[in-house]
């Protein structure tokens, strides 16, 4: 994550970024991707989402490859088209995939912590600080550590909270 997060601070650097080289081509004016308030938190959003897919790609993969053709072959036999295999087959045999990967990226939206503390160290204005570099900051900087146990209970409570809901709401009853 800290590799990366260099590379995505090269890309936005205002002076000689690739980001800002791609808007001077078409004439346009140089933006501050990681110091303009109004605009970090967008910048810290992208070079997130735009890592996001892998994982679920390659798990989604798996997934499929996983599903017996015989089901497929059977749908074939009574007659189902290709739009009726994928949301009675495909969909239902991918809801536990898709709950883990729900799951995992709601706690990881929470745990964000690396890429925000070396790309904008929280800044500009706070306007990116996390929960969790909260209660980074809260610990090591104040050294108020019994206040930054409970932020990280509470945290802790939401994720769980959160986590629950979906694993209620999503149910994976799928035998194949």
């Amino acid at each position: 994550i800290i590799v990366i997060s260099l590379v995505w601070i090269y890309i936005f650097q205002p002076e000689y970024g690739f980001f800002n080289w791609v808007l001077s081509l078409f004439g346009l004016p140089r933006v501050l991707w990681l110091q303009d308030p109004n605009i970090a938190l967008w910048s810290l959003i992208l070079s997130t989402i735009l890592i996001i897919p892998g994982t679920g790609v390659v798990l989604y993969s798996a997934s499929i490859g996983s599903i017996p053709r015989e089901l497929y072959e059977a749908a074939e036999v009574e007659g189902a088209n290709a739009v009726q295999k994928w949301w009675r087959i495909t969909v239902p045999l991918l809801k536990p995939t898709t709950l883990y990967l729900m799951v995992i990226y709601t706690i990881a939206g929470f745990q964000v912590f690396e890429r925000v503390y070396i790309m904008t160290g929280g800044g500009p204005i706070n306007r990116t600080t996390t929960i969790v570099q909260l209660i980074y900051m809260t610990a090591f900087s104040d050294f108020n550590f019994g206040r930054a146990s409970a932020q990280a209970l509470v945290l802790f409570a939401i994720i769980a909270t959160i986590s629950f809901v979906q694993f209620r709401f999503l149910s994976t009853d799928v035998e194949y």
